[in-house]
This record gives structure tokens, sequence and C-alpha cells, in this order.
């Protein structure tokens, strides 16, 4: 993947509003960013300020996130997946790259910890990150009105980890039909369903026995979770594919996207999934390796002698 080139001249901070202690790495951050690039445009989240107070030394701009995403040209989230999950659905209608800085305790997209903000933050302004493209998924509630052979949409989010039909307080499996394309797939009864992008393979997927699938690969998969046949395995489908689930009976059944949009479902609801027109712009440190990232977060084994070194039989792909 190319990385970028430019230095960036207008960047805006987001963090996770009410979270204690944002001021210190919200103050290493901005400071970073003066020292780097002292000529630069810099915000700050409206939210995110007044959950951290006053910073000594600076006066960014606030604004909330509409404001900010009409002007910036990069973003800056800092927290855990979860925040940068909210902050990237929003920018991916203006193509706005972005770079996290965990702050959480798992973060498979926060590439950056805080005690990294001074090592590797400053190239990243510079221009010199490496852009990967995420895909999202749009999701539809349809729903007949009463007496009416005529559906309507009375749910509609996108979701960039996974889509999840869930039977939520109640005690039984549901009951889903499962379409792709068009074409009948199963009927499944479980504890539910998770249709998930590659960004979202590591999240809730990947706790229901989902594969991995590495982000530049263009599908999702379709996990069920807890299947009543030990049959009913995990499935990974082609880019773009369409997917409709149909509740046939599932009373308290719930739709959750990204763990952050809700919804109630009836018997009868169809929930249709489909590529979104939207890609999320992630910018990773210039010596990025996702390789890494899956070691050190799922505790891998690793031989500390290959670590870092390419494959010799080809040094140019990873030198």
């Amino acid at each position: 993947m190319p990385a970028m080139k430019a230095a960036f001249s207008h960047i805006a901070v987001f963090g996770r509003p009410n979270t204690e202690g944002l001021a210190t790495p919200l103050s290493a951050i901005l400071n970073t960013i003066a020292k780097t690039l002292p000529k630069a445009r810099v915000g700050l989240e409206a939210q995110t300020a007044a959950s951290a107070g006053p910073i000594a030394g600076h006066k960014p701009e606030l604004a909330d996130l509409p404001t900010l995403a009409q002007s910036i040209d990069l973003a800056i989230v800092l927290g855990g997946d979860g925040t940068l999950l909210g902050v990237a659905r929003q920018l991916a209608p203006f193509n706005i790259p972005i770079i996290g800085i965990n702050q959480g305790r798992l973060g498979f997209m926060t590439d950056l910890d805080i005690a990294q903000i001074d090592s590797q933050l400053p190239a990243v302004l510079m221009g010199q990150g490496v852009p990967e493209e995420r895909s999202m998924l749009d999701v539809s509630v349809m729903r007949k009105a009463a007496h009416s052979s005529d559906w309507s949409a009375v749910f509609q989010a996108t979701a960039l980890n996974d889509a999840v039909i869930s039977r939520g307080a109640i005690s039984r499996m549901v009951e889903l039909d499962v379409f792709v394309d068009g074409y009948y797939m199963q009927t499944l009864r479980a504890d539910g369903l998770i249709v998930a992008t590659p960004t979202g393979s590591t999240a809730y997927a990947l706790s229901a026995f989902g594969s991995v699938l590495h982000p530049r690969l263009q599908g999702i998969t379709l996990v069920p979770v807890a299947p009543q046949a030990l049959s009913s395995r995990p499935i990974v489908l082609p880019w773009p594919v369409q997917v409709t689930v149909m509740v046939n009976d599932g009373a308290g059944t719930e739709l959750h996207c990204d763990m952050q949009a809700l919804t109630s479902l009836k018997d009868g609801d169809r929930i249709v999934i489909h590529p979104s027109a939207h890609l999320v712009r992630l910018l990773h440190p210039k010596d990025y390796d996702y390789f890494s990232t899956l070691r050190r977060k799922l505790h891998w084994s690793a031989n500390p002698v290959l670590v870092g070194r390419p494959d010799p039989l080809f040094p140019s792909e990873n030198a």
C-alpha cells in the first residue's frame, strides 16, 4: 500500500466523552501536533473538550463532529475501538483519513499506544502513514404495515464491524431464514447470527469461532451464535453480496450494529444487509504490520528471531 505524501494542514482530535483523565493524553497529542506542524489548524471535538477541561498552552478550535468534518483533512481518535467505530462511521462520507490512539483495552483498530505518540505520530502527521480502506455494511429492517402488503424501512444504520441479530433477554433460541443474493441458504435455530466485515471478524465474530478475515479481503462472514445444529458453521461470502434474514420465531429478538445502534425486531421482519457506498479510510504508522497486531492482541506464539524480518524469498515485498 502506498504511503501518504503531503503533510496535513487541518487536524481534529476526537475522544470518548465523559472519560476521566482526558486532559493528559490530549495535551500530549496537541503538543506533538504543535511541534511537528506549527502552522496547522487544530480542532477539538466539543464534547471531548468539555470532558477534558482546559488544556494548558493550547486553544484548539472547538466544534461538533459534523462541523469539523466539513474542513479537516485528518482525524485523530483517542480511545478504544468502540470510540473509533463511532467516529469512523460518521466521517466515512467525507473521505477523511483516521488514525487511532489506543486508550482502551484491546485496540485492533487503534494502532498507536499513548506511549508511542512522540515516536510515531510525527511521521503520520507529515504524510508518511500507510492508508487502508475498510468496507462497511448498510443495514435496514423492513416491516409490513398492519393489514398491508407494503414493506417499509423501520430502522437503518451503518456497520463497520458487524450486524448482530440476537435473542435479547429471552431464554429460547430464535429461528431465522437466511437468503444470499436472493437464494435461500438455510433456516437457522440459534442464539443469534453475526454478519461481519473483515474488520469485524476480530470482534464478536471471533469469540463465536468465526474465521479471521484479512482487512484487504473483499468479503463478509456469517457466524451463527450457539446454533442448535452442530453442522451450522461460519461461512465466508464474496463481495459485493446482499444478505437477507427473516425473523420467523424470535419474540424479543434484537438487532445491533457495531453494538452501538439497536432496534427490536418482530416476527416477519426482514433484515437486509449489503455493502455501503462509503469506505472508512484508516491511516497506519509507516511500519504497520497487520500480523504483528494479531500476534500481540491474540497472543499468538512467535519466534523472536523472525519477528520484524522479511521472508528471504520475497525481500522486496516485505522490506
